[in-house]
Formats: structure tokens, C-alpha cells, sequence
């Protein structure tokens, strides 16, 4: 199905050049009308992180998606740009992606929370949870994955997921749901990690969401590694879980950080899968929409959507043969890592005009605080 994006694309890059200054605006999913914020500073984070998704990952969203429906990136009125260079190399995995986010600072490929010199560093969220802050963590990964990781645990590498899920028991987290049961049992050390999360307050659900307790910490470990792929049969995970949670968080009156990880787009680019690329982008933007409906309809919550990195070189090809073969398109991969092209960051509610413009990934820790007006 065939989608044209070339009016979406070009009013967010004006919203980008010409409304940055602006707080308040935010555009309408449906009638592109503008509305505005209840709040200047926003009370809520849900920050987004599409692994391995650069601008083609995103524009495929717009060719691939729904016929006659804009994706729920058309929905943002603030664009930026990042670059993701880490801090041992041209071109960063997810480890250090996510660790420049969670703690502000480029580090080491393979770095989860630490910097250059392998020394823990708060996290954005560990920060919060200080002020009294709820926070949570979802992905279609292993919940000890490099992304998921990066905001609750400190290891020198991202290998290790049993010290990691370690982490994760200690941890001030209040709601986590992805997989890596493996990580929890079966241990070198014999130990029992779901009884231990148990013990420190989780109802823990490892068969589907919903059925933990919501009156507790909430966990849910829903495979034994990384959940199945889109394209293989998984259901609505992500944008259910990212719903989830936020019901959750709405049992109290705390303010709450969210971040929700779209893992497997980058897994899609490894393989060099078009098909796996493309139905986690669409997977990826359902959750978009869950977030952004609860910032409309609250409108206390800043959302903000970036990528670690980009995978595979993904582009939308013509066939090349002819400027016949224009009319059609079809994924074409460079490279079956990672690349260093700068990745889109897109941003709505209050203090979302600070992320607009072309900056350094560990910008988007500080921005965070500028919004928070801290």
C-alpha cells in the first residue's frame, strides 16, 4: 500500500527551522488544526527509542503503513537531528547509544550506564526516581538488553546479563515488560531471580500482560530471550504494554519516566530483512500512538522518539533500471551493521521545543532537564 509523505515531511521540517521557539503547539492527528498544552513543564517523560532506526526506517512508515492513514510521526510538530558517534568509535552499537541518553555522556562501545573510565553514573531515570519520581522500561528485547539496560544497570559490557539482571532486582523500577526469563533462572550462581523479584515487591507475569498485580512494583519477563519477531507472529506487545504502563503510572499521582524500546528494528537491519524492518517500524509506530494519545489527552507529558543508531544502510530503492522503474520501490541494504548517519528525534508536548536542531546524542540527557526546567 502506497502512502505519499511529501506534505507530512515538509511541514515538519518548517515546524523544525520556523516554531522551535514555540511550547505550546502541537498539531492534531486528525485535522491538522492547532491545540495547545495545559502545562508549560511537562510532569511525564515517555521517551521512545526505535533500535537500529534511522530516516529511511521511519519513511518506510509512510510508504508501507495503512492506506490513506498518516503515521503517528506526522503527529509531532518539533524535528531534530543526532549524531550518534560514541565515544571509542565513528560509528556506536546500542550499548553506548543508550548509555549517551541515560547518563549524558558519550562512553565505550559496549558501555551500559558507566562512562569512558567504566565509573556508574546516574541514569535520567535514577536521577528522577531521586525527586520521586515511577519509572519504567519496555522492550521487545531481553529486558537486560544493551537498550533497556543502559537505564537501570551499570557493567563495563553489555555481555553481562546476569550481573545485569541482577540490576534490574535492585533497581527502583516500577514497571518493566519485555523477555530474558534465561537471565532470571538457570543462573551459574543457581540463584532464583523471579523469586527475588518477588521479594523485592514485583508481581512478576511471564505468560502475557495483564496479569500482574497492579497494586505492586509490575514485571513482566514474556520469553525466554527476545519476544518473537512481528513478521513471525507476535501480537500488539508494544503498543499494549506501553498502554499498560501508563494505566499503571495513572494509579498515582507521582510523575513517571517511561521508555519504551522498539529493539528489533535494528534486528531486522542486521539480517538485512526488509519485511522484518518495515513491520517493526509499523509496530513501532502503534506505541508512538499510545504514547501520544495520553499526552493529548493529559497534557502534562513530553514525548520525545529518537533511534540509538541506524542498521543495515536501509533505503527505498527504485529497481534502477530505468526512470520507468521509479514508480515502484523496494528495501535495499549496505551493510549488515550499523551506520553512522545522523538519526531523526522528534518531540511534542511541553518543553519539546528544546529538541529541536542538530546535536550530539548525549544532548537529549540534558534537554530533558532544561524541560523540567532544571
Amino acid at each position: 500500500m502506497f502512502f505519499h509523505p511529501f506534505a507530512a515531511t515538509c511541514s515538519l521540517f518548517l515546524i523544525l527551522s520556523s516554531c522551535v521557539e514555540s511550547t505550546e503547539i502541537s498539531i492534531d492527528k486528525e485535522e491538522g488544526a492547532q491545540i495547545t498544552s495545559s502545562a508549560e513543564t511537562p510532569t511525564n517523560i515517555i521517551f521512545l527509542i526505535g533500535d537500529g532506526m534511522g530516516t529511511s526506517q521511519v519513511s518506510a512508515a509512510y510508504f508501507y503503513g495503512e492506506e490513506d492513514a498518516q503515521p503517528n510521526f506526522s503527529r509531532f510538530p518539533i524535528l531534530g537531528l543526532i549524531n550518534t558517534t560514541s565515544g571509542s568509535d565513528r560509528i556506536t552499537d546500542s550499548g553506548a547509544g543508550a548509555t549517551a541518553f541515560s547518563i549524558g555522556q558519550k562512553s565505550y562501545n559496549g558501555a551500559i550506564g558507566v562512562d569512558m573510565q567504566g565509573e556508574a553514573v546516574q541514569t535520567v531515570n535514577e536521577l528522577l526516581e531521586d525527586q520521586g519520581w515511577q519509572s519504567g522500561v519496555i522492550s521487545t528485547s531481553g529486558i537486560t538488553h544493551a537498550t533497556p539496560a543502559s537505564f537501570y544497570a551499570h557493567v563495563a559490557k553489555r555481555s553481562q546479563q546476569y550481573d545485569i539482571a541482577t540490576s534490574l532486582v535492585h533497581s527502583n523500577i516500577s514497571f518493566f515488560a519485555g523477555g530474558g526469563q534465561k537471565w532470571f533462572m538457570n543462573r551459574p550462581d543457581s540463584l532464583n531471580y523471579l523469586d527475588s523479584l518477588t521479594h523485592y515487591g514485583f508481581s512478576v507475569g511471564t505468560e502475557s500482560l495483564g496479569s500482574a498485580d497492579h497494586s505492586k512494583r509490575v514485571g513482566y519477563l514474556l520469553a525466554n530471550d527476545g519476544l518473537l519477531a512481528k513478521h513471525e507472529g507476535r501480537d500488539d506487545f508494544l503498543p499494549n504494554a506501553t498502554a499498560e504502563a501508563l494505566e499503571y503510572f495513572a494509579q498515582s499521582d507521582k510523575p513517571f519516566f517511561l521508555m519504551v524500546e522498539g529493539s528489533q528494528i535494528d534486528w531486522g537491519g542486521h539480517e538485512n530483512n526488509g519485511d522484518y524492518v518495515i513491520q517493526e517500524v509499523l509496530d513501532f509506530d502503534k506505541a508512538i500512538g499510545v504514547a501520544l494519545d495520553y499526552a493529548e489527552k493529559h497534557g502534562n507529558t513530553l514525548v520525545v522518539v529518537t533511534a540509538d543508531h541506524e542498521t543495515g544502510g536501509f533505503s527505498l530503492s527504485g529497481d534502477g533500471k530505468s526512470m520507468s522503474g521509479y514508480g515502484e520501490i523496494s528495501p535495499t541494504f549496505s551493510t549488515g551493521g550499523h551506520t553512522a548517519t545522523l538519526i531523526p528525534v522528534f518531540a511534542y508536548g511541553p518543553g519539546a521545543n528544546y529538541f529541536g536542531g542538530v546535536y550530539e546524542n548525549t544532548a537529549i540527557f540534558s534537554k530533558f532537564f532544561e524541560a523540567l526546567g532544571q
